[in-house]
């Protein structure tokens, strides 16, 4: 009996290892002696901002929009010309070849304004009716004006306001792809270390129950104790040892899904020379207060709601376009001649007046119609997205306030849990039970022990779940609001 008193005794010391105090003794000690280090949720972050390849992918959007913006201005940059005709005509009983060489620059104007300037060199026997220099020559100035459809407003300038808007639509998609990959990451992380606190309470586990085993082997070879006994030790060491291998390839499937985010330069990284940290204490910092103002600062944050209001900036673009494509088309102009028999007859410069427009407007009333209807989907949206956007906050909320509820219940279910395994070890010391039921009262606290350990990580992922949902992760992360800085048992 003063044996197997000595096993249980070792198996309380092992146990006790399990406990959060005694973790926090190890794990400084553990990190004096030069075990791996401890891989922090700032890091993982860090890693995800610097180095993941949809953030980075995401980031060239910047480069898109300004290709799209320099395309858009390339419909108003100058254009210079040189043209050669020549004509053969017969003149005054013989064949002459006339023409002129024209040299000029045309420009166009984001209110559609349209024109030219430049010179022009006879060639042969030509007159110049306009403006004539020498004999030949003369200046180039033409310019075009639409006094209704096209004014202020038409295709090119409206290509122009959309790709000053590219800029602002390439940051909401970098911010959204940074607040879905950090959520991520954040969930993962802790997926990982709930799953490492799992192997090495059942590690332990194991360990108590091969101490317990040795010992019963050797009170059995001397035939204090029952074969049975013996039989019993075996059957919870081959269960731990298969709940062990559990644990040991969850580590391994979290692990793998966590080096996702885990990006250095190029190449992939794994956390296989890190171990998890403690669990921080959990903080109370969420009220009613803070949920309203929560609210607030995610419908001004959030990318969702703001790439809504954008698209609806690029649809009454579109919409004043179909509405300018209703007016007739009508086009004062003023430029010299461009035939060169013309020119040479004498005729130099010509005015006039253009007027034209569809019958019945087909094309345009099909565009203002869609344009229009677009508009009104893009208000639904714009609601739908703002009540989703609150919903999500308050739906965080409610997780870190149960998640906090979780942890004190589970706790006081370890406690408990640990003071019926002490007491199934003293009504065993005193034989007044078997060794099936101590083992039992151990499972039960190992099982409490894992309840503890997903309360405290759902706890985090709440947080996390909180910080996603009011858009705190929009601009990266923030000196004054780091993980490391909320972790504190880093």
């Amino acid at each position: 009996m003063m044996k197997v008193n000595k096993i249980v005794i070792v198996g309380i010391l092992v146990l006790l290892m399990a406990t959060p105090s005694f973790a926090t003794n190890s794990a400084e000690m553990s990190l004096k002696l030069g075990s791996p280090s401890i891989l922090t949720l700032q890091s993982v972050l860090t890693q995800v901002e610097e180095g993941h390849p949809l953030l980075k992918g995401s980031q060239a959007e910047k480069m898109v929009a300004s290709g799209k913006l320099l395309k858009a201005l390339g419909a108003f940059e100058p254009t210079i010309v040189n043209d050669w005709e020549l004509e053969r005509l017969a003149k005054e009983s013989k064949n002459e070849s006339v023409g002129f060489n024209d040299t000029f620059v045309k420009m166009k104007h984001k209110s559609g304004v349209r024109g030219f300037a430049g010179f022009r060199f006879g060639i042969g026997d030509v007159r110049v009716a306009d403006i004539g220099i020498g004999r030949s020559n003369q200046p180039l100035l033409g310019i075009a004006i639409p006094l209704l459809r096209g004014l202020n407003i038409n295709p090119d300038h409206a290509e122009l306001k959309k790709s000053n808007l590219a800029d602002k639509q390439a940051l909401l998609e970098i911010q959204q792809t940074r607040q879905e990959l950090y959520f991520g990451a954040a969930t993962q992380y802790w997926n990982w270390v709930a799953a490492w606190k799992f192997m090495e309470i059942q590690r332990k586990a194991v360990a108590v129950a091969e101490a317990r085993l040795a010992q019963l082997i050797k009170q059995g070879s001397a035939g204090s104790i029952a074969t049975f006994d013996v039989d019993e030790g075996s059957q919870e060491v081959q269960r731990r040892k298969d709940g062990l291998i559990k644990a040991m390839r969850k580590v391994d499937e979290e692990k793998l899904k966590l080096a996702l985010f885990l990006w250095e330069d190029d190449p992939l990284n794994s956390p296989n020379n890190f171990k998890a940290p403690l669990f921080p204490p959990s903080q109370k910092n969420y009220s009613i207060h803070a949920l309203k103002k929560g609210k607030q600062h995610a419908a001004n944050a959030r990318p969702e709601l703001k790439m809504v209001n954008l698209e609806a900036e690029f649809n009454q673009i579109d919409l004043k376009l179909a509405e300018n494509n209703l007016l007739p088309d009508l086009t004062l102009e003023a430029e010299p001649t461009r035939k060169p028999g013309e020119f040479v007859l004498g005729l130099g410069y010509r005015f006039g007046v253009r007027l034209s427009f569809p019958f019945y407007q087909r094309k345009a009333r099909g565009e203002l119609l869609q344009e229009t209807g677009k508009a009104q989907q893009l208000k639904l949206l714009q609601r739908y997205q703002l009540k989703k956007i609150t919903l999500d906050v308050e739906n965080a909320y409610s997780a870190v306030t149960r998640a906090e509820e979780r942890i004190t219940v589970s706790k006081k279910a370890l406690l408990f849990a640990k003071k019926l395994e002490k007491g199934e070890r003293t009504r065993f010391k005193l034989g007044a039970t078997t060794l099936l039921l101590v083992n039992m009262r151990e499972r039960n606290v190992l099982h409490a022990a894992k309840e503890w350990i997903t309360a405290m990580a759902d706890y985090q992922k709440a947080q996390a779940l909180y910080q996603w949902s009011t858009g705190e992760w929009v601009d990266g992360l923030l000196p004054s609001d780091t993980p490391e800085k909320k972790v504190k048992g880093l």
